[in-house]
């Protein structure tokens, strides 16, 4: 045991005291707001706006068919097919005579084909003008008919799960976003330290060090320090970033004005509601920043945090042994490397295809039966108990999921074990899965 210790400090002291674990630890987290707020522009930016000529035949589709900021319906005339591109138009809609009894097929033509959003939205456009016009035609003006649907626009939905003792109140979109965070980041770090876990034991064979540290150490020893090591620093890594970024945030509400965080702390000792008149007396300011910090309180951190640290340190055992047996029989060839990483790296694909449908509903038997299974059960599981537990995750389902994490990666690591202790002395000679698996099943 004491070995086993001396390889597990000096794994993890070598790579705390690298320059470029402090550069990532630190730039990590900006580089990931980078990214967020990079894409979300692009994504704002980089919408398509169409400017829709329209030929209308029925002649209420002018009044009743709302433009939106990149949507813009126009019905000029003297456009048709033959020249809208040449008046600056993206795209004309050819409007057949409705005469409300039938289906209507429309046409649009474009000069690039429409994204299916596009085409959804435009239809629910057109359904909605023909809506407002047969509302109108039994009687209703459009005044009032504009004046139903401004002032109709009120509700807003507050989901409330049942946990078993009483409610509490959820937020989904919140809830996917924790999800879809967590398990992406246990899916990067497993490639990651799974793969630093290989080059170690690659390069220590590379170079015989493992000679000379396997006569006084037995493989496994050798193997299971390095591993247990190199998973700390992962763990080191994610409590900086927490306390990195419960730093910033705190630093950043320095530079909001008073004023306005007195209201905040108002509204949340008053339930969201400001004395003698309600959210109408506060700021826009204030309201934002506790509508923010209110749903982000919806979560359950602690049971989320703590579970985070058990799949990913789980995860991580239960791939890192597959690693690091990889590492064991490969020379120096790196191609060696590609070709048997590969059915150790698909799981972990698979698994992450899962977990992207398994965030958007987390009760589909497939989400259910990922979450158990120990080859997904660290990505699946997370994106599930961000819903809640135990409304969503049964207490029976995170306990057998844990146990059959546990049990899975200590046989990943007695498998391996076995395939290093053969592997990490062998040179001169490429291995093939079939051989691994006679040197794991051997009697010995």
């Amino acid at each position: 045991m004491n070995k086993t210790l001396l390889i597990i400090q000096r794994e993890y002291l070598t790579r705390v005291k690298n320059k470029r674990f402090v550069l990532t630890t630190i730039l990590m987290p900006l580089l990931i707001v980078a990214l967020i707020a990079g894409t979300t522009f692009l994504s704002i930016k980089g919408k398509d706006e169409h400017k829709i000529a329209v030929i209308d035949n029925n002649g209420f589709f002018k009044d009743n068919l709302k433009s939106s900021k990149d949507l813009s319906f126009e019905f000029p005339v003297g456009v048709d097919t033959s020249n809208y591109l040449t008046k600056g138009y993206t795209d004309i809609i050819l409007m057949p005579k409705f005469d409300g009894t039938q289906k209507m097929n429309y046409t649009i033509r474009s000069k690039k084909s429409l994204s299916m959003i596009n085409e959804g939205k435009i239809t629910d456009r057109i359904n909605a003008a023909i809506e407002d016009n047969m509302l109108q035609t039994a009687g209703i003006h459009k005044s009032q008919l504009d004046s139903i649907h401004k002032q109709s626009q009120f509700a807003e939905l507050s989901a409330v799960e049942e946990n078993g003792k009483g409610t509490q109140e959820s937020n989904s979109a919140l809830s996917y976003g924790i999800g879809f965070g967590s398990g992406m980041l246990i899916y990067i770090t497993m490639f990651i330290y799974g793969a630093m876990v290989m080059r170690g034991v690659m390069e220590e064979k590379t170079n015989r060090i493992a000679e000379v540290m396997v006569s006084s150490v037995k493989p496994f020893q050798l193997m299971s320090g390095k591993i247990i090591g190199i998973g700390a620093v992962g763990l080191t890594q994610f409590f900086m970033w927490i306390i990195l970024i419960i730093g910033l945030s705190t630093a950043a509400q320095a530079f909001i004005p008073h004023d306005v965080m007195e209201q905040v702390k108002t509204l949340q000792q008053a339930n969201g509601q400001m004395p003698g008149g309600g959210m109408m007396k506060a700021s826009d300011a204030a309201e934002q920043i506790y509508k923010v910090q209110h749903t982000i309180s919806t979560a359950n951190w602690p049971v989320i945090i703590g579970c985070f640290i058990f799949y990913f340190f789980g995860g991580y055992l239960f791939y890192a042994a597959l690693f690091a047996a990889v590492g064991s029989v490969v020379n120096e060839d790196p191609q060696d490397a590609q070709s048997l990483m590969l059915p150790v790296t698909m799981p972990i694909i698979f698994s992450f295809i899962i977990m992207t449908n398994a965030v958007q509903d987390p009760s589909t038997p497939m989400a259910v039966w990922a979450s158990i299974i120990p080859f997904s059960s660290p990505m699946v599981m997370m994106a599930r108990i961000a819903y809640g537990i135990p409304g969503t995750v049964p207490y029976w389902q995170l306990g057998l999921s844990m146990l059959s994490l546990i049990g899975g990666f200590l046989f990943t690591t007695w498998l391996s074990g076995k395939i290093y202790r053969t592997g990490i002395l062998m040179y001169g000679k490429k291995v093939s899965w079939k051989e691994m698996g006679k040197w794991a099943f051997r009697k010995n």
